[in-house]
């Protein structure tokens, strides 16, 4: 299970901090996501980081003010969000990318408001 905290209300420029915690042993083969969903839009993907190596993508919407990183100690992942902005306002998901090629198991929500 994963469990996404984190959220909450800043204003446009400040920064904030998501973390995804795992209840299990992540391994070196999975893929960690973020993924975001505005109200009345589809959700999107935020980036993702490859848990043995760290590589990390982000999405382009994001890059430069995003940052995914791991604890591999936590079994926790983090979104690192500066420079937010008002359109960064959402509801943040983390995801694991086990098996299949394609997100397997999602967090519930945390919601991040960013206020102009």
């Amino acid at each position: 299970q994963l469990q996404a905290f984190g959220g909450g209300l800043v204003q446009a420029g400040g920064s904030l901090r998501l973390s995804c915690a795992a209840s299990g042993r992540i391994f070196s083969n999975y893929r960690m996501g973020w993924f975001r969903q505005a109200p009345g839009k589809e959700r999107e993907f935020v980036g993702n980081i490859r848990w043995g190596s760290g590589n990390t993508y982000l999405a382009d919407s994001v890059k430069g003010r995003f940052t995914i990183s791991r604890d591999i100690a936590k079994d926790t992942v983090y979104l690192q969000m500066n420079s937010l902005k008002p359109e960064d306002t959402a509801v943040y998901y983390c995801a694991a990318m086990v098996v299949a090629a394609s997100y397997e198991y999602w967090s519930q929500g945390t919601l991040v408001t960013v206020s102009s």
